[in-house]
């Protein structure tokens, strides 16, 4: 499983950069750790003069921006840890030039040496913090540990090679174990089930037995024993469902069986399925159908999922399945919230309209009215009596009998148009999560579809050689 970590390189004190460089880069290609220098490749830059050409990179971006360097940071290392026995040298080699290339996205030079020369097999990748155009500087951003370790993981994943998952406090394995501690109940709980287990003549022999057994009892409208041990007496119907006294008594009369109270906790482990490790052994078995699968199938489009599933912290189809289904519930909420907004925003602007027509033709109007709805008017007015009629008829059609006021009109108007404001910022962060969640199921799937299938054509293909083999 691949660790990574970004560390910044600064100049030592007494020591020229040229010093700093050197040492940095001679330990790095150490040839006793590298097999004498054949495991260690470089990017727009030799290996053997990789220390000068960075300085000389240096000197030109103080010529060309005339900046100084202000931070002692000369360089960048990371350093790629994998799992004993997961991966060859040369592999190692190639998947730390990727990460490097990827992650500087090819504008810084860099070396990348793997060491073997411990149980692991590591990387220490070391880039110049100055750009290849001399102009520019590499930022250290505040997440950029957990950038690199994020494409690391991908790229391992997309190579068949395994990644360490982050496990939850409460599921590390304690450094101290205790015995377990019987409680008092459970203590009398596993006494009283003794005794049921052939009933004494009646209840009052079944108090003697605990006394026999060191109980203290106390009888009377409730009763309770107190052990050696205890300071207390507990009550019978404390100790729940069949201790009570009624079920011991129905117990000894024969009136019903008694059944003993088992804990069996189940381990967290044997309840959840792990998705995420499924996936993991599925992409590095590289067994039967593998090739036939990676050429069907985008592995790094898996990777990507893998990732998803990881940060989301999803470890079942069912979880998955169940925010897929989730998200998208809350995205046609909102998206029906949305367009509810927008029709009746649309709704108040024609209102107003209306409204406002209505008033300024309402004159005009009375006075077609008491011309005995004259052609000649009609001919003369006829705009400020259409609109004053299709005003009147809009207002029929919503069943208006009193009409609003403009001013809470405009009111209502501005307090929807923020709401709609509001909506539309849910509605793309809502529509982005529902999509990532339905192309990882999705694609999650398809992986399991595809290598199912894979697995299945090889077989067929198998016993078809067999029989032709036969024949």
């Amino acid at each position: 499983m691949a660790a990574t970590r970004l560390i910044a390189l600064h100049i030592n004190k007494g020591k020229t950069v040229a010093q700093c460089l050197r040492d940095r880069t001679d330990y790095a290609q150490n040839p006793e750790k590298t097999a004498k220098g054949d495991l260690v490749t470089g990017y727009q830059c030799d290996p053997m003069t990789v220390d000068e050409e960075f300085l000389l990179a240096k000197r030109q971006y103080q010529h060309i921006t005339g900046k100084h360097q202000k931070r002692d940071v000369i360089a960048y290392q990371i350093r790629q840890s994998f799992k004993p026995g997961e991966i060859t040298p040369d592999e190692a080699n190639k998947v730390g030039y990727e990460l490097a290339e990827r992650f500087t996205k090819g504008n810084h030079a860099f070396v990348v040496a793997t060491h073997t020369d411990r149980a692991h097999i590591h990387n220490h990748i070391i880039f110049n913090s100055t750009t290849l155009d001399c102009a520019h500087k590499f930022k250290d951003f505040y997440y950029s540990g957990l950038a690199i370790q994020r494409l690391s993981d991908l790229i391992c994943l997309e190579h068949g090679l395994s990644i360490i998952e982050k496990v939850p406090s409460s599921q590390r394995p304690k450094r101290t174990i205790y015995e377990k501690r019987t409680t008092y109940r459970e203590r009398i709980r596993q006494d009283i089930d003794t005794i049921l287990k052939k009933p004494p003549a009646d209840y009052d022999a079944f108090l003697r037995r605990l006394e026999e057994m060191g109980y203290e009892v106390k009888r009377g409208k409730y009763a309770s024993v107190k052990g050696k041990d205890q300071q207390r007496f507990v009550r019978f119907h404390s100790l729940g469902e069949g201790y009570v006294e009624e079920d011991i008594q129905a117990v000894i009369a024969g009136e019903k069986k008694h059944r003993a109270r088992i804990k069996s906790p189940l381990a967290k482990e044997n309840r959840v399925f792990n998705l995420l490790l499924v996936i993991d052994d599925k992409i590095r078995a590289k067994g039967p159908g593998y090739q036939q699968w990676a050429t069907n199938y985008n592995l790094k489009q898996m990777a990507k999922t893998r990732i998803f599933l990881k940060e989301h912290s999803i470890n079942s189809m069912d979880e998955l399945r169940e925010k897929a289904s989730t998200t998208s519930a809350d995205f046609d909420r909102i998206d029906k919230e949305l367009k509810s907004a927008e029709q009746r925003l649309v709704e108040i602007a024609a209102l107003k309209k209306h409204i406002i027509n209505y008033a300024k033709t309402r004159e005009a109007y009375v006075q077609y009215r008491k011309a005995g709805y004259s052609k000649a008017f009609f001919e003369a007015h006829r705009e400020e009596i259409t609109l004053h009629k299709a005003a009147k008829d809009a207002f029929q059609k919503m069943g208006m009998k009193k009409l609003p006021k403009v001013k809470e009109l405009s009111e209502e108007y501005a307090t929807v148009l923020e709401q709609k404001k509001s909506l539309y910022a849910q509605y793309r962060l809502s529509r982005e999560e529902m999509q990532e969640y339905q192309k990882a199921l999705h694609n999650t799937e398809v992986f399991f579809d595809m290598d199912r299938n894979s697995e299945i054509d090889y077989h067929l293909k198998e016993e078809f050689t067999k029989a032709q083999t036969q024949k």
